[in-house]
C-alpha cells in the first residue's frame, strides 16, 4: 500500500474544506445517531475537522441548537460534551494527561502489573491473528480513521490482554489518526485502561460479531466470557499472538517533518502588517484583513510525528486559508515577526506550540467554547455536565424549533 493511495483515500473521505464540515453538521440525523451511535457506521465524519479547528465545538453546538433544536440532553450533543470534557481536563492537567490520572483501584490491594513499554511487532504489523484487531490496524493505516468501537477494541486488547502500557498504544494510535487529539485519544486509552475510570473496559468476540460480523473472531483469545476477561485484566499474565496469523504488513512511516515544501513570506513582507499565525489546530475561518501564516513548529513534531496523510490534510487546508506557510523552530523566527505591526494566534494546549508562541510575544486569543467552562477541574463527566448546566441553564432547554422537530418526528413514527 503506497503513501499516495492513503493520501487519496483520506482526501476523498475527508476533504479538508470548511464547507464539507458544515454540510455534514447540518446533515446529521439526531435520532438516527442516537440509535446507531455504537455502530461502526454511526459516526458523523466530523472528527478530523474538529481536531484541526476547521470547525469548532461552539459552531457545531450552535448549528445543532439553532437548526436542529437540540439540547445537551441529546446524544449528539452529549458526545460533543465528552470531547469538551477531555479538552477541559487537558487544559487543567496539561502534560499530566500523559500519565495515569487515577490509580487502578479495581486491582486487588497491593497488586501491580508490569505493563510492557513497547507495542509488540505483531500488533504494529496487523498480524496478531485476531481478525477484529488486525482489520482495525489495517484500516487505521489505510484511512487514518477508525470508528469509536474499533479504537476501544484495540486499546482493550493492547492493554488488558497483551499487557502493554496504555501510553505506548495511545502514542502509536495518535500518530496514525487523521483526527488525532491528545485529550480525546489519551484520556480514552486511560478510560479503557482503568486509570481514568473505575474499572477496565473489556470486549469479547460476541461484541465483535454483533457489531462487525466481517471481523468476527471466534476461537481467538478474545473469545472468552466477560468474567474470564476481567480475571485476565487483573492478572499479570499476558496472552500471546495467535498461532494462525495473516501475512504482516509494513507500518506506514511517521514523519517529524512535513513531506512538502513551504512558502514563507518574503523578506520584509511582514513590515507594518497585522499577522495571524495559524497553527494546525486553528484552521477555520481566519480573521479578515490580517496576513495569515500557517505555522509548523518542528520541535513539537519531533516528539509527536504524523503520518504522511495527516501532513497532506493539514497542508491542503493551510493552502486554502493561509497566505504563506512557515516551517521551522518558532524560537528562531522572532526577528521576522518583529517586523509586523501585531502578531496574534489562538491559545493551544499543545505545550511546545504554546510555549514557543508565548516566548515570541504572540498575542494569544481564547478559542470559542460552546458554553461557559468551569474554572476548576471536574473529576468526572457527570460533574462536568452539572457544572456547565449550572453556568448555562439554557443548555437543557429545547427551542421552539426543537419542539416542532420532535413533534414532526413523533408523528412520522420510527420507521419514517
Amino acid at each position: 500500500m503506497t503513501c499516495p493511495d492513503r493520501t487519496d483515500h483520506s482526501v476523498a473521505a475527508f476533504p479538508p474544506l470548511r464547507f464539507t464540515a458544515l454540510r455534514r453538521a447540518l446533515a446529521v440525523q439526531p435520532d438516527l445517531y442516537a440509535r446507531n451511535h455504537g455502530a461502526l457506521d454511526g459516526a458523523t465524519g466530523l472528527s478530523p475537522y474538529l481536531s484541526h479547528g476547521i470547525v469548532n465545538a461552539a459552531e457545531l453546538f450552535h448549528v445543532w441548537q439553532q437548526h436542529l433544536g437540540l439540547t445537551l440532553a441529546d446524544k449528539l450533543c452529549q458526545d460533543l460534551a465528552w470531547r469538551c470534557y477531555h479538552q477541559h481536563t487537558w487544559r487543567h492537567l496539561g502534560d499530566g494527561i500523559f500519565e495515569d490520572v487515577r490509580p487502578r483501584t479495581w486491582l486487588p490491594p497491593g497488586h501491580r502489573i508490569a505493563y510492557a513499554a513497547h507495542l509488540p511487532t505483531d500488533i504494529r504489523m496487523a498480524a496478531t491473528g485476531v481478525p477484529a484487531i488486525d482489520a482495525s490496524v489495517r484500516q487505521l493505516y489505510a484511512t487514518g480513521h477508525l470508528p469509536k468501537q474499533q479504537r476501544l477494541w484495540l486499546a482493550s486488547y493492547v492493554v488488558h490482554l497483551r499487557k502493554v502500557a496504555w501510553r505506548s498504544g495511545a502514542d502509536w494510535m495518535l500518530a496514525h489518526l487523521l483526527d488525532g487529539d491528545p485529550a480525546s485519544n489519551h484520556l480514552s486509552w486511560q478510560w479503557v485502561a482503568g486509570c481514568f475510570s473505575d474499572k477496565p473496559w473489556l470486549f469479547n468476540a460476541d461484541n465483535v460479531a454483533r457489531l462487525a460480523p466481517p471481523m468476527a473472531s471466534p476461537g481467538t483469545t478474545i473469545d472468552r466470557s466477560h468474567e474470564e476477561l476481567e480475571a485476565l485484566a487483573a492478572s499479570a499474565a499476558a496472552v500471546e499472538a495467535e498461532a494462525l496469523r495473516p501475512l504482516p504488513m509494513r507500518e506506514p512511516r511517521l514523519l517529524a517533518h512535513p513531506p512538502w515544501s513551504a512558502h514563507p513570506p518574503p523578506s520584509g513582507g511582514l513590515r507594518g502588517r497585522d499577522v495571524q499565525l495559524l497553527h494546525p489546530w486553528m484552521l477555520g475561518a481566519p480573521d479578515t484583513g490580517a496576513l495569515r501564516i500557517g505555522l509548523i513548529h518542528l520541535p513539537h513534531h519531533a516528539a509527536f510525528p504524523w503520518s504522511s496523510q495527516r501532513w497532506h490534510f493539514v497542508h491542503a487546508r493551510m493552502q486554502q486559508c493561509c497566505d504563506y506557510v512557515w516551517v521551522g523552530d518558532l524560537r528562531h523566527a522572532q526577528a521576522w515577526l518583529a517586523e509586523a505591526h501585531s502578531v496574534s494566534s489562538v491559545w493551544t494546549p499543545h505545550a511546545a506550540y504554546r510555549e514557543a508562541l508565548e516566548l515570541a510575544g504572540v498575542r494569544l486569543q481564547e478559542a470559542p467554547t460552546p458554553w461557559a467552562e468551569p474554572n476548576v477541574p471536574c473529576a468526572s463527566f457527570s460533574s462536568y455536565v452539572n457544572a456547565i448546566t449550572r453556568l448555562t441553564p439554557t443548555l437543557m432547554q429545547t427551542t421552539m424549533r426543537g419542539q416542532v422537530r420532535r413533534l414532526r418526528d413523533a408523528t412520522r413514527g420510527p420507521g419514517a
